[in-house]
């Protein structure tokens, strides 16, 4: 099977139980939670491949990475995942489940990028001119300071990019000069 399919299917099977359950929000919060541990700790994915750790222990170390608890939907799942050797994909489909409520639910991702850090009135008003464009979405807002910016800020809204930033109208500048030699 295709490594992008197995992990949307377990996504998709996840979802419809956790909606069955009244849970997908909670289980939403859960996968976040467990996609970014991946993301901090690296070795998490060896130590849940490991064949000589207890699955017991294993289990245990997603649930505290998820922040789910013994017995909840999150846990069922990952005994199914281990029980068919899927172990490998755990990240996967915790990106693939939150991929998959956030379009079920009209939820939008917002990353902005600013070369310092911006007041929050500055933010506000950001914030607000996107909201405008995304009528009728729920947004999700991460910020972040790109000092390699150099002055500005980006947006990037479910892969589309603003950029607003002093270092893309220089390379800008820069390709119209070259290109006028």
């Amino acid at each position: 099977m295709n490594e992008g399919l197995i992990p949307s299917r377990y996504a998709k099977a996840l979802h419809l139980y956790a909606e069955e359950a009244g849970k997908a929000a909670a289980v939403y919060e859960q996968t976040e939670r467990l996609a970014a541990g991946y993301e901090a700790h690296p070795q998490m994915s060896r130590a849940v491949e490991n064949p000589f750790l207890p699955l017991a222990d294993k289990q245990q170390l997603l649930l505290v990475a998820s922040g789910a608890e013994n017995d909840g939907c999150l846990d069922k799942f990952f005994k199914l995942v281990f029980s068919h050797g899927r172990e490998s994909f755990i990240r996967s489909m915790a990106l693939a489940y939150g991929k998959r409520y956030r379009d079920v639910n009209k939820i939008s991702q917002v990353e902005i990028a600013t070369a310092s850090s911006f007041s929050q009135a500055v933010m506000d008003k950001i914030k607000d001119s996107v909201q405008t464009h995304l009528k009728g979405r729920t947004l999700e807002y991460r910020q972040r300071v790109d000092a390699s910016l150099i002055g500005g800020f980006t947006v990037r809204v479910d892969g589309e990019v603003l950029d607003a930033s002093m270092s893309n109208d220089l390379r800008k500048l820069r390709l119209k000069l070259l290109s006028k030699k």
